[in-house]
C-alpha cells in the first residue's frame, strides 16, 4: 500500500481511497477438507470508497450526496470503536466522499471500515496493521480477500479464517494482467443478501460435498492462478466459469434457484458466455455479475453486440474496469474542513 510521512496531528487531514473487490467464490464453505471457506477474489479499479479525517471541535460524521444513511451509521459506529480501542478520543471529522453501491457484491462494508480505520490510524500517528483494524471493526469473519486486497490489490487467494476466529491468511497474490478487463453488470433494483439474512441463508444450506471442494481447489490452483501468472487467458477464464458454476449451484437455493440473484444479469451473462471465451459469474451474493475479457476492445465489442441483440435490460448498467494491483491509497491533504 502506498504510504506517506505522517503529518503533525491537526495540521493536515488524511484521505484514504480503498478499491472495491469482486468475490469470485468460496472453496469449502463447510470445511469438508478441513478448513472452512477460503476465498478467491480480485481487486478492481473504477469503484472505490474514499474517507477523509481532520481535527474538529466535536465528533462529526458526514456523507456526501449519493452515499446512504446506512453508510453514515456505520461510520459513526466505526469512529466510536476506534476511539475506544485506541484511547485517542479527541474529536475529529470523518467524512465519506463516495462509495460503491452497498450490498451489490463489491465488499463495500469491509472497505468502508478499513478506510475509516486506516485514516484514523494515520491521522493519529499509529501503526495499526490492517488485520487488526478489521478485527477491531468486526470485518473478515469469512473472507480475507477484502483485507488483503486493501493492502496490496491483485488476484488473491485466502485460506479461510482460523479456528480461533483470526482473519483468513493470504495464501497467494498474483498481479492481474494489465490488458485484461472485467465487464461488470449492475442491477440497482436488487440488493444481495447481507447481515442476518445472509447468516440464516448460510445456515440453511446443506453440508458442502468434499469432492466439490476438491474440484474447486483444483480449478484455482491448476487453472485460475497459473493462467493469471502466465497471462494465459483461456484456462483462467474457463477456471473462473467452472468455479462460479459449481459454487453457484450450491448457493442457488438461497438465491431463488439460480446462481444469479438478478434474472436480468443472468440473461446478459448467459448470452455472452455462449459467444465468447470469457470467465463469467456473480460476485458474492450479487446482484453484480462479471465477465472477464482479454482486452478493452473485446469488452466493448461484447457489450455492443449484447445491446444490439436486445438482451440488455434498460435498467442494467454495464461498466468496463481493470484489475487494481496497488491496494488502498493514503494521502495527506490540506484543509479538509474547508471542503465541507
Amino acid at each position: 500500500m502506498n504510504r506517506l510521512e505522517r503529518p503533525a496531528r491537526g495540521e493536515d487531514g488524511i484521505s484514504v481511497e480503498a478499491p472495491a473487490r469482486l468475490h469470485l467464490g468460496f472453496l469449502d464453505p463447510s470445511a469438508s477438507l478441513g478448513r472452512r471457506f477460503a476465498s478467491l477474489g480480485l481487486v478492481i479499479d473504477g469503484f472505490s470508497t474514499r474517507v477523509s479525517i481532520a481535527a474538529a471541535q466535536e465528533n462529526t460524521v458526514l456523507v456526501d450526496p449519493g452515499c446512504s444513511a446506512c453508510d453514515r451509521a456505520r461510520l459513526e459506529r466505526h469512529l466510536e470503536a476506534l476511539q475506544t480501542a485506541s484511547g485517542f478520543e479527541e474529536p475529529v471529522m470523518l467524512r465519506l466522499h463516495h462509495a460503491p453501491p452497498a450490498h451489490a457484491g463489491f465488499g463495500s462494508g469491509t472497505q468502508l471500515a478499513l478506510a475509516a480505520g486506516r485514516a484514523f490510524s494515520e491521522f493519529h500517528g499509529l501503526d495499526i496493521p490492517t488485520r487488526s483494524i478489521a478485527a477491531m471493526l468486526g470485518r473478515g469473519e469469512r473472507s480475507g480477500v477484502g483485507i488483503a486486497g486493501f493492502d496490496q490489490g491483485g488476484l488473491l487467494l485466502d485460506g479461510g479464517p482460523g479456528r480461533n476466529g483470526s482473519a483468513a491468511p493470504l495464501l497467494a497474490r498474483v498481479s492481474f494482467p494489465g490488458a485484461w478487463r472485467v465487464v461488470l453488470v449492475l442491477d440497482g433494483r436488487i440488493d444481495g443478501l447481507c447481515g442476518s439474512a445472509e447468516r440464516v441463508a448460510m445456515e440453511r444450506l446443506p453440508p458442502f460435498p468434499r469432492d466439490l471442494a476438491a474440484d474447486l481447489c483444483q480449478q484455482v490452483l491448476m487453472r485460475v492462478l497459473p493462467g493469471a501468472i502466465e497471462q494465459d487467458f483461456e484456462p483462467f477464464a474457463e477456471g473462473v466459469s467452472t468455479i462460479q458454476s459449481l459454487i453457484g449451484a450450491y448457493f442457488a437455493p438461497a438465491q431463488g434457484g439460480s446462481m444469479y440473484t438478478s434474472e436480468a444479469v443472468a440473461t446478459v451473462l448467459d448470452w455472452m458466455h455462449a459467444r465468447y471465451c470469457a470467465g463469467v459469474g456473480q460476485s458474492s451474493w450479487g446482484p453484480t455479475g462479471f465477465m472477464f475479457t482479454r482486452s478493452e476492445e473485446e469488452a466493448e465489442r461484447a457489450i455492443a453486440a449484447a445491446r444490439a441483440d436486445g438482451v440488455v435490460d434498460p435498467a442494467l448498467e454495464l461498466v468496463v474496469v481493470g484489475g487494481n494491483n496497488r491496494g488502498a491509497l493514503v494521502r495527506s491533504h490540506a484543509a479538509v474542513l474547508a471542503q465541507v
